[in-house]
């Protein structure tokens, strides 16, 4: 009996599981290259990241067995206008928990086999984040009906990917031997940077005229709002990350210019990532207001939380500022209330089975403003 229960409540797992793991390992990886130090924080590190990789691993199977024991229920699942976005988020976990080994796990694994484990995560990643950087939206022209009103920050994860390729795989130039391959290695890594944030310009974009033209939905859907955050906060990591080991692939002038772009880059990006701070925390707290019910949508609290404490990060990194310091470790405070709140409820609703129902139907969300009074 309890195989088949188990067999039924994991009947309708999604990819959107991944984003636990995305939400984990980023406070892995953010608190090992925190600016601000302090004690303890490398031992919990490890741990976070040790739970992340565990995680990891856990869903691979899971969600590639429902894959085999359901298939028509996991089609159905590249077929919903909404959750077929998050197929984007199993790329992102495992370049995620591969760069955590790099940073954190070298000490828990050893080195040699960290960096393998790295390797196999960014390049697995890396594959299947360019195949959904181009099938979804693909889906999305050519099959999913899509209404003037459904923009919205699941858009953004399926095209993600390539822009964590980018940062992560600046880890990875320092592993590499010198020559060709490295720079093309280098230069790869900068197209899947323009790839990732040209597409996510033209969405952010297109999230904005939704909201400005017809509002929020006023469901779970909102705290998607804060995957904004991604695309902004990982391209300032990547233009950091790529600058500083530049030098490791291209010539030394042409490597200051790649460092220089890290701050010229970053600092315009980083005031945007303000704003829509922002403006996300102020549309979260009003719905929560009216009665945002929990989903595994609020793990979008996390990773693009996590993506603008490593890029402040890479700013204090650069510039030397005490400010970016402080203000990395105030968004990295901010970062573990919201995964601790989140991994809670996620838990909670984990054990009563709730979060294991099918997504919604792939009808429309409709957006609404508040009356005029």
């Amino acid at each position: 009996m309890a195989t088949t229960h188990s067999h039924e409540v994991l009947g309708n797992i999604g990819p959107n599981w991944f984003a636990s793991v995305m939400g984990t390992g980023i406070v892995a990886t953010a608190g090992a290259t925190l600016p601000i130090q302090f004690r303890g924080l490398q031992a919990f590190t490890q741990i976070v990241w040790v739970v992340a990789a565990v995680l990891l691993a856990v869903l691979l199977v899971v969600v590639g067995g429902h894959w085999v024991r359901h298939p028509t229920t996991a089609r159905s699942h590249a077929r919903n206008p909404q959750m077929a976005h998050f197929y984007g988020a199993a790329p992102m976990a495992m370049m995620t928990v591969g760069s955590g080994a790099l940073l954190v796990g070298q000490s828990v694994v050893g080195s040699r086999l960290a960096v393998d484990l790295a390797w196999v995560l960014w390049t697995a990643g890396t594959i299947s984040g360019l195949f959904t950087a181009v099938s979804i939206p693909y889906l999305m022209f050519t099959q999913h009906h899509v209404e003037p009103d459904a923009a919205f920050g699941g858009w953004l994860m399926p095209i993600v990917p390539p822009m964590v390729s980018a940062a992560t795989g600046a880890l990875l130039l320092s592993h590499m031997a010198p020559g060709t391959g490295r720079t093309t290695m280098f230069y790869g890594l900068y197209a899947m940077f323009g790839l990732s944030l040209v597409a996510a310009l033209i969405i952010i974009s297109m999230i904005w005229s939704r909201l400005a033209l017809y509002g929020t939905s006023g469901t779970a859907r909102v705290p998607t709002l804060w995957i904004v955050l991604g695309p902004l906060g990982q391209s300032i990591t990547a233009a950091g990350l790529l600058g500083l080991n530049a030098h490791l692939a291209v010539a030394p002038a042409l490597a200051e210019n790649f460092n220089a772009l890290a701050v010229l880059f970053g600092v315009p990006v980083w005031g945007f990532a303000v704003l829509w701070i922002a403006l996300a925390a102020s549309l979260t707290v009003r719905t929560l207001r009216r009665g945002m019910p929990f989903a595994l949508t609020w793990w979008s609290l996390t990773f693009p939380v996590g993506t603008f404490v490593t890029g402040t990060t890479q700013l204090a990194v650069h510039t030397s500022l005490p400010a970016f310091k402080v203000a990395a470790a105030l968004a990295y405070a901010g970062l573990l209330c919201t995964w601790l709140l989140v991994a809670v409820r996620t838990m909670r609703g984990s054990l009563r089975g709730n979060l294991f129902a099918p997504p919604p139907n792939a009808g429309p969300v409709r957006a609404s403003k508040d009356p005029i009074t």
